[in-house]
């Protein structure tokens, strides 16, 4: 497997030029700076103000085309759910849709804004590990096609749920099949000591036991190993261990017509190696190809993550040693990542001519008072004016998703790039907003 990159590694930094070259929906004008599809960035940043995310409609439909071509290319065929967590705009879950992906959910939240994008009901895969009495009404009311259940508890209260609805529901029990899939810590999820699933042991006697309950249809498993995976060994090894729990269950005579393959594939951040679409098809191929199931994925960061940008404006430089802080208006609140997992993300110049400047190592931060509100520690870059606009790129997954208003600092805007036009998919949050809903008690 190939290990992740040590975060804030200088010696392993590919440069501007090496970041822009491996991202085509990228590239610098001598005069407008950097493009997103062909429109400037710089234009976005001025008029609308900055911080603010911008999202590429042309990548997103690249890449789900990519990712659904390379499972055609194996012969698999393969219902595509995207995972609504990685970023829930009601453009992206728009532009999917009408792609013809449905919808991974985690909350009634997320239900209700997959709906309110005309994704069918039937579509939509409920998991997650903590759903409440009222999501399951939800999602039974709404109809949703199937509920991954985390656990032996959820399984006996969404059949007393069912049963007293006088219904029935599709569900898969999502296996943990103890795999380490060696991403971070905070986002691996396949581990027997990680929160998610079923153990793998209690699968086939709680399958059984599902099988006898009233309202509720056993069709099949489901497995999620982790997050930003850049390799394809753990994948093999949880897809041929769900093989094994689908051969042992139809050897008790239990129904199983379904496997939720989950997500998780990784990005290129560094321009690292990174397993492609077409390597997971033939994973999943190698392990599922002579079972009979209909096979499902999540994928959520690998086909957003790259179409989004946040752009952010240089404050002020702050002369220190041994190297100098770089002041960016964009902050922790804005995107989280660098700070909660030490991720790492490439940071470019807007302009042009900026970009082509020599380079000095800098630290990257945002003006939250946190000292984790960091995005980057000796970072090569090329000396920033305040107000000159940086692109934080590959930044369309966890990312605005993830804000918050920390520091009484109002969500960003969102800005939609499609056929060379640009128009704001969400308003700047006003500053009024942030108190508009408190009460002083009486």
């Amino acid at each position: 497997m190939a290990a992740p990159s040590p975060p804030n590694d200088p010696a392993t930094d590919p440069s501007i030029q090496e970041l822009i070259a491996a991202r085509p929906w990228l590239r610098y004008h001598a005069m407008d700076g950097l493009l997103l599809d062909g429109v400037p960035l710089a234009a976005i940043g001025r008029d609308v103000g900055t911080p603010v995310w911008v999202y590429s409609a042309a990548t997103l439909r690249a890449r789900y085309q990519a990712l659904t071509n390379a499972m055609t290319d194996a012969g698999l065929d393969i219902h595509v759910h995207y995972a609504v967590k990685a970023n829930d705009s009601r453009a992206v879950l728009a532009l999917l849709a009408a792609e013809g992906a449905g919808a991974d959910v985690v909350s009634g939240g997320e239900l209700l804004k997959a709906r309110r994008a005309d994704i069918a009901a039937a579509r939509i895969v409920y998991s997650g590990v903590g759903k409440s009495a009222a999501e399951l009404r939800l999602a039974l009311a709404e109809g949703v096609g199937q509920i991954n259940v985390e656990s032996a508890e959820e399984l006996a209260m969404l059949s007393s749920i069912a049963s007293a609805a006088g219904g029935s529901v599709r569900v898969a029990l999502r296996v943990n099949p103890d795999i380490d899939a060696g991403t971070n810590d905070k986002i691996t999820t396949g581990r027997a000591t990680d929160k998610f699933g079923i153990a793998y042991d209690d699968a086939v006697a709680l399958y059984a036991q599902a099988a006898a309950l009233p309202g509720i249809e056993p069709v099949g498993l489901a497995m999620h190993i982790g997050s930003q995976i850049l390799g394809l060994g753990p994948y093999r090894e949880a897809f041929g261990r769900i093989a094994d729990l689908v051969h042992t269950l139809r050897q008790r005579d239990l129904r199983v017509e379904t496997v939720d393959c989950g997500g998780g594939l990784g990005i290129p951040y560094r321009n690292e190696p990174a397993p492609s679409a077409a390597g997971l098809a033939a994973a999943m191929k190698q392990a599922f190809h002579n079972l009979d199931v209909r096979l499902a994925m999540e994928p959520g960061r690998w086909l957003v993550g790259p179409a989004g940008v946040v752009l952010a404006s240089v404050v002020l430089v702050k002369q220190t040693a041994p190297e100098p802080f770089v002041v960016l208006d964009a902050a922790m609140n804005d995107l989280v990542r660098p700070a909660m997992y030490d991720a790492w993300h490439g940071i470019v110049p807007v302009s042009a001519t900026d970009a082509i400047g020599p380079c000095r190592p800098v630290t990257v931060v945002g003006p939250v008072c946190e000292s984790g509100d960091t995005f980057a520690r000796s970072r090569s870059l090329p000396a920033l004016a305040p107000d000159a606009i940086v692109a934080i790129l590959d930044a369309g997954a966890y990312g605005a998703v993830m804000s918050s208003t920390y520091n009484a600092r109002p969500m960003a805007a969102e800005v939609w790039v499609d056929e060379g036009r640009w128009s704001v998919i969400r308003d700047r949050q006003p500053i009024e907003a942030l108190w508009e809903r408190e009460r002083l008690p009486a």
